[in-house]
């Protein structure tokens, strides 16, 4: 066991987050129409998970990250979860992230979730529950990554101290990965720009991976084929792009028409099979949080095995059964709008007012599909510094699990925690931090 009390890490905690600052790690996002830089706070206290219980995370994220693939897969295919009626059709067509131009597509070497951002919570009772899947253009990586390599050169001695898995290994799983479904060509990252919520992270993986960072005006298609202009003037052939832009962004002659930031017809070569996009356009089916509720049933259905990893408990108002459930407990419940991220979308019955439950409610009855009622958790503390002491904070874990030749749980991820004592959301763009996570080596 670990015990981080005694650290000469936590003297250097201004130097590091004057350090994350200068090198610009920050998230950014508009509000009410303005452009908006603010720190991604970092806080020195790592969230420690030993190796035993890592081992479990590991099997558990593997199995449903490979049920999640073989899911998308069968759903732009054969559609037999739909046919055997384990997935109601309605959680398909109805989803906002179903896309219908992919039906039939099966992109290079049949992956479709390259990068999946799983993220995690830690209950009072031990047990771990997954809250989330983000199998699109799931961000974080970069912050525990950069923070790992400023604390290890701001104190080498703390690890020097302590056994725990080097997290350096992740731009070379990310290569590795990227290179697994390469067409013919080069690799590169393909960011909207500077004024993208994680550009940072954008520039950092490149830089790490040795992959170009292009925007989409660098970028063009000749012959069934995408090619990018060197600043000499040179055309290379791209093989894999991993794309930073959401799907409806990201080609302006399949898509949203008035894009500026995609790639004219950048979806006619991948659908001829002569480029991979990371991750796969059309992925969004799969982390709908209404599909979440039927993950548990894919891993049985594709793979003939029981989930590892549980859901939190939670209840489709879409079934009778379910809805009766929800107005009978809504006090007791947290409800989430299936189609937002973010923390956005999320509301606890019992903080509603009279009236706001009653506007809900009837919201709800009128589109049961929309929404989604889970169990509070009441999930693990865990400490970080605040000016005056260590006081206790809600955290998640958002793990990242690279599918390629095989499917691989990085041993690190990013730990996220709320800076207000009564808040359950982490969210950086609700005002969150961040924290290392350290695995311990066995």
């Amino acid at each position: 066991m670990i015990n981080y009390k005694d650290f000469d890490l936590f003297s250097h905690t201004d130097t590091i987050n004057n350090l994350l600052a200068r090198y610009g790690v920050k998230f950014s996002l508009y509000k009410n129409g303005e452009f908006k830089e603010q720190l991604f706070p970092f806080d020195p206290i790592p969230r420690i998970i030993e190796a035993s219980e890592f081992d479990y995370l590991e099997k558990g994220l593997s199995q449903r990250v490979r049920a999640l693939n073989l899911f998308i897969k069968d759903i732009y295919t054969d559609k037999k979860i739909v046919k055997d009626g384990i997935v109601p059709k309605d959680f398909i067509y109805a989803s906002s992230g179903y896309m219908v131009e992919c039906e039939g597509i099966i992109p290079p070497k049949s992956v479709y979730s390259h990068i999946s951002g799983i993220d995690l919570v830690k209950g009072k009772n031990n047990e771990w529950y997954v809250l989330e899947d983000n199998l699109r253009v799931p961000s974080g990586a970069s912050y525990p990554m950069i923070a790992r390599e400023l604390c290890r050169k701001s104190s080498p001695k703390t690890f020097e101290q302590n056994r725990l898995e080097d997290n350096r290994d992740y731009a070379c799983l990310l290569r590795k990965t990227m290179d697994y479904v390469n067409v013919e060509g080069h690799t590169v990252i393909l960011t909207p720009g500077r004024y993208n919520a994680a550009y940072f992270e954008h520039s950092y993986l490149a830089e790490k991976t040795g992959a170009h960072l292009v925007t989409g005006q660098d970028l063009f298609v000749e012959n069934d084929k995408l090619y990018y202009k060197t600043y000499s003037g040179k055309k290379e052939r791209i093989g894999a792009v991993y794309r930073r832009i959401s799907d409806d962004y990201l080609d302006p002659m399949n898509f949203v028409e008035d894009s500026l930031i995609g790639v004219p017809h950048i979806f006619d070569v991948y659908r001829k099979g002569n480029v991979a996009i990371l991750n796969a356009p059309g992925n969004g089916v799969a982390d709908d949080k209404g599909i979440y509720y039927f993950v548990p049933k894919m891993v049985k259905y594709y793979l003939g095995e029981e989930p590892i990893l549980q859901n939190a408990p939670t209840y489709l108002p879409f079934y009778e059964e379910d809805m009766k459930y929800v107005l009978d407990n809504f006090d007791k419940l947290v409800l989430k709008d299936v189609a937002e991220a973010g923390g956005y979308g999320v509301v606890f019955g019992s903080s509603m007012t009279k009236e706001e439950k009653e506007k809900f409610i009837a919201m709800l009855k009128k589109e049961p599909r929309r929404f989604i009622a889970q169990e509070v958790i009441d999930f693990q503390d865990i400490d970080i510094f605040e000016p005056g002491g260590v006081v206790p904070r809600k955290a998640d874990l958002r793990a990242f699990v690279l599918s390629g030749e095989d499917t691989v749980v990085w041993k690190s991820g990013l730990t996220r925690f709320s800076r207000n004592p009564d808040s359950f959301i982490v969210n950086s763009s609700q005002g969150g931090g961040f924290k290392d996570t350290w695995v311990s080596s066995h």
